[in-house]
């Protein structure tokens, strides 16, 4: 277990003795570092042993307790830094504040402000040290995931979410302009709820998921030079493809073959079914989220299927009934696949505001107009439902144990106007988001229930706080500020309270010597027991029978 170091500078030896003997180390869970009797050795032995938390005088020979602080700050020094000295003169105090001391106190000091003042340092170390370890992995992670940032800018293109003065991604940094500029295409690729996907769970989808995405990106890989695959929501996933102008036919002859490969391959080794829309090509790539809602919208209607028994499906607006009335248009502006994005990163974090505003977004250009039948309406719905079940359960949320299927799918057909469907979600939002917090908040009562129920049954043990930390996967510092919180002290000195009240009642049953209670709450040193027994009752062992 991590200890946090203190180290004690002063010229007089009683003032050094008495710290040592006052300082609660174990209910801080603190170590001495070492002691000095002037600033010069403070400093040599400071730097020697890197303490968290220095008690210092400041009136010492060689070199006074403020000169120290000063050359400390200079170079570096983060730690805590309490003064401890005879001199209530304000301008050392002045000097002190301006050295960033954490406290100043006068001698003599008591028991208990020394205790409170070291709680006080060591938990703003906690979350120093909290801070620094987020901070860490977030760094770690960040270079981990490095290789998936360029994807998430290709998703932000293909999905609309592109933000103006974000870098692009690499590929396109370097596209040619002119005559032989780049163009794009993007494949829509779904995978079909057949009877087997259906009746698998929500996280075994997620591996079926995970299985299709490796098979078509070694197809793609192979195919096509460049092009992107990228994993949408729920079922859905896209391919970006892109070529130089001049070579759009050429391209053209080679996606049909690429995707008869993509449904082949899937359906030979996983014996899952896809089918695959195809948006238009476009020469600008600020264009490139139109072709996504096109192929999106070329698989939903399923109007044109150029190669017999291929499910392959092809946008062709102009051959379109819907195109006649502006259908088409209005789809393509809604922007669903946008909207299905921006919902299902919301719901993966549970921001419910954010959530409300993707969703009035999204609905508001529909509010008052006839633009949407009543059959759409609930195929929005239905493509919104799946959406939000499988970013729930990335959120950790499983939402068929929040809401009945049956009884969900009864509201959906019930919907017959966009702001019907609008007020149903918002509604669903608010009890997930409501539901979730509390969950939050239930799993760290949980936690510190279990901590306190492990420590009345295993008292007589060795108990770290770091091992049950790993038991309840919750890192040590954050477990440590959570059992305060809710217990008002902390891990350590419950665990000597609940020793020394089991103490108590076995000594005043005497039935068992003192040696024979002190091994059963837990401590193999007889003396140590001694000297805590008194700490916490004011008496020894002895002395408290008589009493």
């Amino acid at each position: 277990m991590t200890m946090w170091k203190i180290a004690v500078i002063d010229d007089d030896k009683a003032v050094l003795q008495g710290m040592k003997k006052i300082i609660p180390w174990e209910d801080l869970e603190a170590e001495f570092a070492g002691e000095a009797t002037d600033g010069q050795q403070g400093l040599e032995l400071i730097r020697s042993v890197r303490p968290d938390i220095i008690i210092t005088d400041i009136y010492m020979p060689v070199m006074n307790g403020l000169d120290m602080v000063e050359e400390l700050r200079k170079t570096g020094f983060e730690g805590k830094i309490i003064i401890l000295s005879g001199y209530s003169d304000f301008e050392y105090a002045r000097q002190a504040l301006r050295l960033n001391v954490d406290d100043y106190l006068s001698k003599p000091v008591t028991v208990s402000t020394i205790k409170s003042v070291l709680e006080k340092a060591i938990f703003e170390l906690e979350g120093v040290s909290t801070l620094r370890l987020e901070q860490h992995e977030l760094k770690q992670k960040l270079m981990h995931y490095e290789p998936f940032v360029e994807q998430e800018r290709v998703k932000a293109l293909v999905t609309g979410n592109a933000v103006a003065g974000k870098p692009l991604p690499p590929f396109l940094q370097g596209c040619p302009c002119g005559e032989d500029s780049s163009e794009f295409l993007v494949v829509a690729v779904e995978i079909l709820r057949t009877v087997r996907v259906s009746e698998v769970s929500p996280s075994d989808f997620n591996l079926f998921r995970f299985a299709v995405g490796n098979i078509l990106q070694e197809v793609i890989s192979a195919a096509w030079k460049d092009a992107r695959l990228i994993e949408l929501h729920s079922q859905h996933m896209a391919v970006l493809l892109h070529t130089p102008k001049a070579k759009r036919e050429e391209a053209n002859l080679r996606i049909r073959p690429l995707c008869e490969s993509m449904v082949k391959h899937v359906g030979d080794y996983l014996k899952v079914q896809l089918e695959i829309g195809l948006g238009t090509w476009k020469e600008r790539w600020q264009e490139i989220a139109d072709s996504t809602e096109e192929a999106f919208q070329a698989l939903a209607a399923k109007r044109h299927m150029p190669v017999p028994g291929l499910p392959l499906y092809e946008f062709v607006k102009d051959c379109d009934p819907a195109a006649k009335n502006g259908m088409l248009d209005k789809a393509t502006k809604l922007r669903p696949v946008q909207f299905y994005q921006q919902l299902g990163e919301a719901i993966r974090h549970l921001q419910e505001p954010q959530i409300q505003e993707v969703v009035e977004r999204f609905f508001q250009p529909l509010e008052g107009t006839d633009g949407l039948a009543e059959k759409d309406i609930r195929n929005l719905g239905l493509e919104t439902w799946a959406i939000l079940t499988y970013s729930l359960l990335d959120a950790g949320v499983r939402a068929d144990e929040l809401f009945d299927a049956a009884q969900v799918k009864e509201e959906l057909e019930r919907l017959t106007s966009p702001g019907e469907l609008k007020a149903w979600l918002l509604e669903k939002v608010a009890v997930f988001c409501s539901l979730s917090g509390k969950s939050e908040k239930l799993k760290h009562k949980q936690a510190v229930d279990f901590m306190i129920q492990h420590i009345h049954e295993h008292y007589a043990q060795d108990l770290h706080l770091s091992d049950l930390a790993e038991k309840v996967y919750i890192s040590r510092n954050y477990l440590s500020n959570i059992f305060r919180q809710a217990t008002g002290e902390t891990f350590n000195s419950y665990v000597t309270r609940v020793r020394m009240e089991k103490a108590k009642s076995m000594i005043l049953e005497g039935r068992w010597m003192i040696y024979e209670i002190a091994e059963k709450v837990g401590y193999k040193n007889v003396p140590y027991f001694t000297t805590q027994f008194k700490k916490y009752t004011g008496n020894n062992p002895t002395e408290f029978v008589k009493n």
